[in-house]
């Protein structure tokens, strides 16, 4: 390509790039694998996001997985960098943060007042929490689902160990706070699932594929001990 051919080339892409920044700025929302101008402005956002420092790993030099979370932060109404700082890859599956539930319900905007409630006797395993708020359409008090330490052992989440048999479970070292990230998600999962677009924490992943390998060996003892 000649210059007097390049110049045309490069300003009528530099007018597409404004033109879908005009765009954003008045939408806020950028669709970006189903618009080609959309497209080209979230390769422009990805590029610098992934050379900063300020970004996790799997972001860091890796631009196309900063497309998607502007994606999703654009579809979500919430920054890139927010999404980023809450949104890890965990076994080849995008997963929220445990944190990041209660905020992402606040931001969906259906609830108001959203707080969690312990019930039980701490350190025993009727010990728990559900979490509950206000429908703001309504004015109803809504309540999710309540998560105990008895529920955690049952499905398997309860314990973790590693390859020498340590212990690494964080619901033993920390229960009230897993406690707090599992009904917050349950909370999303039946009463707002579009806050989470339909993916997992972090802690439930980990969760079910130890509550896997648990059954797996499980299930290689009892043949062992069988034959």
């Amino acid at each position: 390509m000649s210059d007097n051919q390049m110049i045309p080339a490069v300003a009528e892409t530099a007018a597409k790039a404004d033109e879908t920044d005009r765009k954003y700025e008045k939408t806020g929302f950028l669709n970006v694998f189903g618009d080609e101008k959309d497209f080209v402005a979230a390769q422009r956002m990805a590029v610098p996001l992934s050379k900063s420092d300020c970004v996790p790993d799997q972001y860091k030099n890796n631009p196309a997985n900063c497309m998607i979370a502007i994606d999703i932060a654009s579809r979500m109404g919430l920054s890139p960098l927010t999404v980023m700082q809450n949104l890890y890859i965990v076994k080849g599956k995008p997963s929220w943060s445990g944190q990041a539930c209660r905020a992402l319900i606040e931001n969906n905007g259906r609830f108001k007042d959203l707080r969690p409630v312990y019930v039980g006797r701490q350190g025993e395993d009727d010990w728990g929490c559900y979490y509950e708020a206000t429908d703001t359409i309504t004015g109803e008090t809504v309540r999710g689902t309540k998560v105990d330490i008895l529920m955690a052992k049952k499905e398997g989440w309860y314990s973790k160990k590693d390859r020498n048999g340590n212990e690494t479970s964080k619901w033993q070292t920390m229960p009230e706070l897993m406690l707090a990230y599992r009904a917050a998600a349950f909370f999303a999962r039946v009463h707002c699932p579009s806050a989470m677009m339909g993916f997992q924490t972090v802690e439930e992943v980990n969760d079910v594929a130890n509550a896997e390998r648990k059954h797996r060996i499980d299930s290689i003892t009892s043949d062992i001990l069988g034959g």
